[in-house]
C-alpha cells in the first residue's frame, strides 16, 4: 500500500466522509443532551477547503445538516468553536455588540515545536519516538491536576495527526468559564517561562507547590531514559549552568502550553477525526488507559482507511451483508472494519462515560426538587 501524498486528499476525503467519519457519535457529543435552546445550533465550526480558502461562522440546525454539508463541502480541516449567543451562520445580520461567545469546552493545546530548546533528536514538525514521551509527560501532568486539583471529570485527550495533542474538558460547569477563570487555569498549570534567549526558564521558590511536586513525580518516572539516554542532556548548556536537578528535571519535561488557545472562549481549535493535510494522520482519541503504548506513527492515515474500505468492498460476502442496510448502519459497520475502530471505541467509551455522569446529576437535581415540593405540600407555611 502507497504512502499518503498530500496530493490524493480530494480523492480520499469524500470516501472518508461517506463511510468512516463517526457522525453519529460527533453529534452526540456537540450536543451534549441539547442541555439548553438551541445549543448545538449555536455552535461555530469552520472548514478549511483545498487551496486554504478558510470558511468562519459555519453553523448547522441538527447533526445530520453538519454531515451532509461536511460531505458535500469535504473540507481539509475541520475546527470547532464556541457557542454562541446567535446562529453564528447569522453573525452578520445580528447588532454589533450582540453577537458574543458564550461557552465552550476549557481546550490545550500542547505542540512539540514548542520544545526545540530542549530537544535533540528533531526540530521544528518533526518528531520520533524519543521526543514523543515529552507528549506522554505533559498528558499525565495535565490530566492528574485537571482531575486531583480541579475535580474536572470529562476529558477527551486527541491527537493533533502530526506532531502535538489536544485536550478537550467538556464538564457542564467548565464550558461557562469567563476567559479569566481560563487564563488563571493556565497559569496555574504553567511554569516554564521566557523565551528563546533565555537559558534558565525554571526557578523554584523555597517552598514548593503541591502541583510542582506531583509534576516532579512525573517526570522522575521517564527523565532518565528520556533526558539522560535519549536526549544526553548531559553535555548540554543548561546542564553546566548548575541549577537545582529539580529544576533542570522540569525544564526539559514540563508541560508547554499555547495560552492564547486556552483563555479565549472564541479560538478555534481542530476537530477530532479530522484529517491532517500534511501527514494524512486522523486526529484521533488517546486511551489514557494505555497512554505509555500511544504511538503517533501507528494511527492511521486517510490513504490506509481507504484502502482497508476498498478491501472490504471487493468481499462478495459483505457486500451481500450491507444490502438494503440504512446508510448509518453501512457506515458504522464500515468504520468498524477499519484500523480506525479501537479510537472511535475510545471516543464512544469517552461518550458513555459522560452521558452516564449527566444522567446521574439530573436524577440527583429531581429527586432534590420532589424532596422540596413534598416538605412545601407537607408544610405549606414553608
Amino acid at each position: 500500500m502507497a504512502d499518503f501524498e498530500p496530493g490524493s486528499l480530494p480523492d480520499l476525503l469524500p470516501l472518508y466522509y461517506r463511510r468512516v467519519f463517526p457522525f453519529g457519535l460527533y453529534g452526540r457529543w456537540l450536543r451534549y443532551g441539547d442541555v439548553s435552546k438551541n445549543y448545538f445550533q449555536r455552535r461555530e465550526f469552520s472548514f478549511t477547503l483545498r487551496d486554504d480558502i478558510y470558511v468562519r461562522y459555519q453553523s448547522f440546525n441538527t447533526p445530520l445538516e453538519l454531515e451532509k454539508e461536511i460531505q458535500k463541502m469535504c473540507p481539509y480541516k475541520i475546527d470547532i468553536g464556541a457557542v454562541y449567543s446567535h446562529k453564528p451562520i447569522q453573525h452578520n445580520m445580528v447588532h454589533l455588540g450582540a453577537f458574543q461567545a458564550q461557552e465552550k469546552e476549557l481546550v490545550f493545546d500542547i505542540d512539540m515545536t514548542d520544545y526545540d530548546d530542549v530537544r535533540r533528536c528533531c526540530s521544528s514538525a518533526e518528531i520520533c519516538p524519543k521526543c514523543w514521551t515529552l507528549m506522554t509527560i505533559a498528558i499525565r501532568i495535565i490530566d492528574r491536576a485537571l482531575v486531583e486539583d480541579f475535580g474536572i471529570k470529562h476529558r477527551l485527550w486527541v491527537y493533533s495527526g502530526r506532531r502535538g495533542v489536544h485536550c478537550w474538558v467538556c464538564d457542564e460547569s467548565v464550558r461557562k468559564w469567563s476567559s479569566s477563570l481560563r487564563s488563571a487555569a493556565v497559569e496555574y498549570l504553567s511554569l516554564v517561562k521566557g523565551g528563546e534567549e533565555t537559558i534558565k526558564k525554571v526557578t523554584l521558590p523555597d517552598n514548593i507547590h503541591p502541583f510542582i511536586s506531583e509534576s516532579l513525580n512525573v517526570v522522575k518516572r521517564y527523565f532518565r531514559e528520556y533526558a539522560l539516554v535519549e536526549q544526553d542532556i548531559l553535555g548540554s548548556k543548561e546542564r553546566t549552568c548548575g541549577p537545582p536537578e529539580s529544576e533542570i528535571m522540569l525544564q526539559y519535561c514540563f508541560p508547554r502550553l499555547d495560552m492564547n488557545v486556552s483563555k479565549g472562549i472564541n479560538h478555534l481549535l481542530k476537530s477530532p477525526f479530522s484529517v491532517h493535510p500534511k501527514t494524512g494522520r486522523i486526529s484521533v482519541p488517546i486511551d489514557l488507559k494505555k497512554l505509555d503504548e500511544f504511538d503517533p506513527f501507528a494511527v492511521p492515515t486517510i490513504s490506509r482507511l481507504c484502502h482497508e474500505l476498498d478491501t472490504v468492498s471487493n468481499d462478495e460476502g459483505d457486500a451481500k451483508e450491507n444490502d438494503g442496510e440504512p446508510e448509518n448502519s453501512r457506515r458504522s459497520r464500515d468504520y468498524k472494519k477499519t484500523s480506525l475502530a479501537p479510537y472511535v471505541k475510545v471516543f464512544e467509551q469517552f461518550l458513555e462515560e459522560m452521558e452516564k455522569s449527566h444522567k446521574k446529576e439530573r436524577l440527583k437535581n429531581t429527586l432534590a426538587l420532589q424532596k422540596i415540593c413534598t416538605a412545601a405540600l407537607l408544610h405549606p407555611s414553608l
